[in-house]
């Protein structure tokens, strides 16, 4: 059965999904979300949470193809890519290696900086103006390093953070102890980002689905999306487990699966599926200040007042579903070495999930260039949650016809 009674079908019911949603809805366009589960509960429920304009600068930095080849031999690495002949993931690699560079990495910071730095703001409004209860906190960040080299690494970076118009403030090992009593004492200092803030992934994207239901907004869940089909230049139907849906226009918000699901349309979606895990507990007595990223384990540590969660590692595995032991009690070592009170007393979620790694480490937000009526927004790494309001906010102004207000030429579909 075909249903085009919305304005706009919006592909998937994530983050990003459900900011295009809402911001579409209050230029009063109606939509329709189509998920293949439930709202929120794939990529964008068990992260950090952490809202992050200090994650500027990429992945994709000088010395990273030195660090992931010494990684290679350690399977609980926390960068990892999984030996493999899958000729998409080495012609994305060989792509990613031939960015690590210092003039690529400042181009793509600058281009991050501009979406984080408006969509912090946007979160900001978004939760207090619809009173989302999310456990949202703007206490900042704070990166930890045990030794002084890597110390001294971060601190190379502080000329491009300004530049992004980040604000930062270097700690030494004083300092440190001083401002967060979790720490094991001996750490070497570190660097602490007050524009940073937190929040509850799962309750916030809860409160977002009862927002767009409130505006009027239909929420179809457990209804996978098959394939796009093209009519010339348009998409004139999309297939899903539940039937055929169309509308004038068409968001694929899929993350990690674009790829496949666009693969029909002729477009180059260089997406890799970069596999994050994060174990949930119960909070410990002495509970960080503010969430903590430990540098040398690439450990990310976020407190909530009804919980505590470690997260992170980057794992190319292709979309291997196995919820790997090691690489899960990697994040319990690594907080062993930095913190008073590394674990909560109850271990309440284990999880895992595919972050949409683009080699470039930059979001893909606009028109397909093949098919006028399809928006692309997918493709945001580790910063989908980060990046979310701003990307609403823009997918919004290009379906109405609006000038966007943050230039979307460095995002652009047709740059690969």
């Amino acid at each position: 059965m075909s249903q085009s009674s919305e304005d706009v079908l919006i592909l998937g019911g994530g983050v990003i999904g459900l900011s295009c949603a809402l911001f579409l809805l209050r230029e009063g366009r109606s939509v329709r979300i189509l998920d293949k589960g439930r709202v929120g509960a794939a990529t964008s429920h068990g992260n950090c949470g952490t809202l992050t304009p200090s994650h500027a600068p990429p992945l994709a930095a000088p010395g990273m193809i030195g660090k992931a080849l010494r990684y290679m031999a350690q399977a609980d690495a926390p960068f990892y890519i999984k030996p493999s002949t899958d000729l998409a993931l080495l012609e994305w690699l060989l792509r990613f290696s031939l960015r690590c560079n210092a003039k690529d990495m400042r181009q793509s910071a600058l281009a991050r900086a501009a979406l984080l730095n408006a969509s912090r703001d946007l979160l900001r409004a978004t939760i207090r103006d619809n009173a989302i209860e999310c456990g949202f906190a703007e206490t900042g960040e704070l990166y930890v390093c045990r030794s002084q080299e890597n110390l001294d690494e971060l601190a190379a970076d502080m000329p491009l953070l300004a530049e992004c118009g980040v604000e930062v403030e270097l700690l030494d090992g004083a300092a440190i102890a001083a401002r967060e009593p979790a720490l094991l004492p001996g750490m070497a200092g570190g660097l602490y980002f007050p524009g940073d803030a937190h929040l509850r992934p799962d309750a916030y994207c809860a409160g977002l689905a009862r927002l767009v239901r409130a505006l009027g907004g239909v929420i179809e869940e457990d209804c996978e999306v098959l394939s796009l089909h093209a009519e010339g230049d348009v998409i004139a139907h999309v297939e899903t487990s539940r039937g055929r849906r169309t509308a004038p226009q068409v968001i694929a918000a899929l993350a990690s699966w674009s790829p496949a699901v666009l693969k029909g349309l002729d477009l180059t979606i260089p997406v890799q599926p970069g596999k994050g895990y994060s174990i949930t507990f119960s909070r410990p007595a002495l509970c960080p200040k503010t969430p903590l990223v430990l540098k040398e384990r690439s450990v990310c540590v976020t407190a909530w007042d009804d919980g505590y969660r470690l997260g992170s590692t980057m794992e190319f595995s292709g979309f291997d579903d196995s919820l790997n032991a090691r690489r899960l009690a990697a994040l319990e070592r690594g907080a062993r070495e930095y913190l008073i009170e590394p674990v909560g007393g109850e271990v309440r979620e284990q999880w895992y999930g595919w972050r949409p790694m683009t080699y470039d480490d930059l979001p893909i937000l606009g028109f397909s260039p093949r098919q006028r009526n399809l928006f692309l927004a997918t493709g945001h790494g580790m910063l989908g949650m980060s990046m979310s309001a701003i990307t609403g906010r823009l997918a919004a102004e290009a379906l109405t016809g609006r000038t966007p207000s943050i230039d979307l030429a460095p995002f652009s579909p047709a740059r690969f």
